[in-house]
């Protein structure tokens, strides 16, 4: 996958469609992601001990990697990533403003 922990990604279809959000984990072999506000669920848990109340616990579900689109740091576009060597170094590129990421 292209898209790394810590990047900020837009997501193109779904109900969270047109919002952003920060990279919490990436599943390369899944192809998903965890974004931080993003595909939020309930889980609602039963009460273990008496006494006790159940509770509603909201929590992130992984998105597809191919809905999620990566926001450039420095010309704030969706855009594709591309990689180039610099000294020998593989480096990730924004497609749009040539930059690196």
């Amino acid at each position: 996958m292209k898209i790394k922990k810590g990047d900020e990604v837009k997501l193109v279809s779904g109900k969270d469609k047109n919002k952003t959000g920060k990279v919490i984990k990436v599943f390369p072999k899944e192809g998903s992601m965890l974004v931080e506000g993003l595909n939020m669920f309930k889980k609602h848990s039963r009460a273990r001990e008496a006494g006790k109340k159940g509770e509603t616990i909201i929590i992130p579900k992984p998105v597809k990697g191919s809905i999620a689109r990566l926001i450039c740091p420095s010309c704030r576009k969706i855009t594709r990533v591309g990689y180039k060597l610099e000294a020998d170094i593989k480096v990730r590129i924004c497609k749009k403003c040539h930059k690196t990421l």
